[in-house]
């Protein structure tokens, strides 16, 4: 019995990483694609793409996605504000800024369900970006 024990541990030992890997569970990295304070993006390979190779986003579409993230667990306040910082910090984001504000507004109030609680985080980052999405989100 013993025997049989070991050699069902064996079997799984080898066979279970590479099912894993297949999957798609271990094939998780993250890597930074800028500058050192740059955000990291999360890449996932599939055994049907694994050997296609993958194409950097955009910094402003990673700034998006990190900042609607932000949103959800914090506050619009605090993306607002790390929207502000981002566009000053790398003027070639300062474009899409009011696109992002935009966005930020709208899932404000999908977060909130309120244009009034969403409002009330307005800043004046990108103008009235922010207060347009909300007012779109609204609607």
């Amino acid at each position: 019995m013993n025997q049989a024990a070991r050699r069902i541990g064996r079997t799984l030992a080898l066979v279970l990483p590479v099912v894993l890997v297949l999957s798609g569970t271990l094939a998780v990295t993250r890597v930074p694609w800028a500058a050192p304070n740059a955000e990291s993006q999360v890449l996932t390979a599939s055994s049907e793409n694994a050997s296609t190779v993958a194409k950097a986003r955009a910094p402003h579409e990673v700034l998006r996605d990190r900042l609607l993230g932000e949103l959800q667990e914090k506050n619009p306040g605090v993306a607002l504000t790390h929207l502000q910082e981002a566009t000053n910090g790398r003027p070639s984001l300062a474009q899409h800024c009011v696109e992002i504000a935009r966005a930020l507004g709208q899932a404000a109030v999908k977060k909130y369900r309120s244009v009034k609680q969403a409002q009330s985080y307005a800043r004046p980052v990108c103008d009235t970006a922010f207060a347009a999405g909300v007012v779109q989100g609204g609607h």
